[in-house]
């Protein structure tokens, strides 16, 4: 009940947005980098533009480290002729990940949550592309997760909200990631931004 009490509440003030520029941010196509300087440009003195740490270049293979050592720890007991080639190749990396590597891939996991803690106390929500791209045609890949994992990985709420269209017609998402355990307020604040880009028309 608390959680949807405070989704469906107006926020007390006008919520403030940090937009960063993800590691992988130079992978984004070049619709989704003019879509999102023509967000930001819209939403004014409510974002500010930040740069995340050079560490966090890191992230994504760090998290693949803690993936596939946990992988391989939880899977030892199945059949591996009952396992897809995909997994089976994941729990052979895990295998071969050394304690050292994986306690070393927690430890940055601690401090990049520490890190964004910080960020939190400057806005309300993180806002980032959800993908590199518009959403791929069919139904075989459902695209690069290189702007999700981060927040997986230091357990963030994020929701990602369909403001944006690009040239060919397709979605492309606008990711709102909130403070850990703060999931009511950050579907208020996704709620808010919704309805402010339907009121304004401030779309690509």
């Amino acid at each position: 009940p608390r959680l949807l009490e405070t989704a469906m509440d107006a926020p007390p003030l006008k919520p403030v947005f940090a937009f960063i520029r993800m590691p992988g941010w130079d992978k984004a196509s070049p619709e989704t980098h003019a879509a999102f300087e023509e967000l930001t440009e819209a939403l004014g003195e409510d974002v500010f533009a930040f740069d995340l740490p050079a560490p966090f270049d890191r992230a994504a293979d760090l998290r693949a480290c803690i993936n596939f050592a946990e992988m391989a720890h939880h899977y030892r007991r199945y059949n591996p002729g009952q396992l897809g080639p995909q997994t089976r190749e994941a729990l052979e990396t895990g295998r071969s990940t050394s304690a050292a590597d994986y306690l070393e891939a927690r430890d940055w996991q601690h401090r990049f949550t520490i890190a964004l803690d910080e960020v939190f106390e400057r806005c309300d929500a993180i806002l980032c592309p959800a993908a590199p791209g518009p959403a791929p045609e069919g139904l075989e890949w459902t695209g690069d997760s290189i702007f999700n994992g981060l927040w997986t990985m230091v357990g963030t709420p994020a929701i990602t909200l369909p403001l944006l269209t690009s040239e060919s017609g397709l979605p492309m998402g606008v990711q709102l990631v909130g403070p850990r355990h703060a999931d009511g307020r950050l579907l208020r604040t996704a709620r808010w931004l919704y309805d402010w880009a339907d009121n304004t028309g401030d779309t690509a």
